[in-house]
């Protein structure tokens, strides 16, 4: 296959590569303050679809919107974030979530739903907005400082993890948190989450170990032993993810080059 963005590559780091949640595109967005859509051909060229710039916002996640009617992009150095309707063709900034005060806002995650965004904050914060109308509908604070959440396949709860190694889960109708465990071995704990069928739970450390839960333990206990622990990684585990059909967990490590397995 030729490279995906063949016809516009970036001038910077890229954060995301994302494909549509229905159509055949394929979204990049970088450090070069550009988000670019692509049409995915057959082997062929990947024809681009369109460019946009973000004056002086170096990206740091972009993602594409449920229904994919919207890209949100959050920067690097920024308390606001873009909003892309794609519908309509403009970009919307949002400059101010009342009552979230955070001098940057860079991670987020939104649920499967499309009801919510959950921007993780400074100092173990967790706001979640509404999706609809991006005004925040509550806080939630862990211990510590919060470096991943995931959201469960129906939306109903939310497992945030913590620097310490510690991993949350909040129950997302009344914001109250309804277990908490130990990610066994963690010195850091760096990326995590949820397979679709909501059988397994994965949590990447800093130590390049990522281990696998079943759902049942992590709920129930407070140091559960892990299925798996995978070994693979010898640099920080800084991003895993299952398949669609959880056959297949992808765990990555951005500190190095070529370091992606499948297991």
């Amino acid at each position: 296959c030729l490279p995906a963005n063949q016809e516009r590559f970036a001038n910077g780091k890229l954060v995301t590569v994302q494909f549509h949640p229905s159509a055949q595109v394929v979204m990049t967005a970088g450090y070069d303050r550009s988000v670019s859509l692509f049409q995915v051909k057959n082997f062929s060229l990947n024809p681009k679809i369109q460019s946009i710039y973000l004056e002086s916002f170096p990206i740091y996640k972009a993602h594409f919107s449920v229904d994919g009617e919207q890209v949100i992009a959050t920067g690097t150095h920024h308390s606001m974030f873009f909003v892309y309707d794609m519908m309509a063709g403009s970009i919307i900034p949002i400059p101010k979530v009342r009552g979230v005060e955070e001098k940057f806002l860079r991670n987020f995650e939104l649920s499967p739903d499309g009801s919510f965004m959950l921007l993780i904050g400074n100092s173990g914060y967790l706001h979640l907005l509404s999706m609809k109308t991006k005004e925040l509908i509550s806080t939630m604070k862990v211990n510590g400082r919060c470096t991943a959440s995931a959201f469960t396949p129906d939306s109903s709860k939310i497992y945030s993890y913590s620097k310490e190694g510690e991993v949350f889960i909040w129950d997302v109708r009344s914001r109250k948190s309804l277990h908490r465990f130990d990610d066994e071995g963690s010195l850091e704990g760096k990326c995590i989450a949820v397979s679709k069928n909501n059988q397994y739970v994965a949590c990447g450390s800093s130590s390049g170990v990522v281990n696998l839960y079943t759902t049942d333990a992590c709920l129930k206990e407070n140091r559960p032993k892990p299925v798996k622990a995978i070994m693979n990684l010898v640099t920080s585990a800084t991003c895993v993810t299952f398949n669609p059909t959880t056959e297949i967990l992808a765990v990555a490590s951005r500190d190095t080059d070529e370091a992606v397995k499948l297991v």
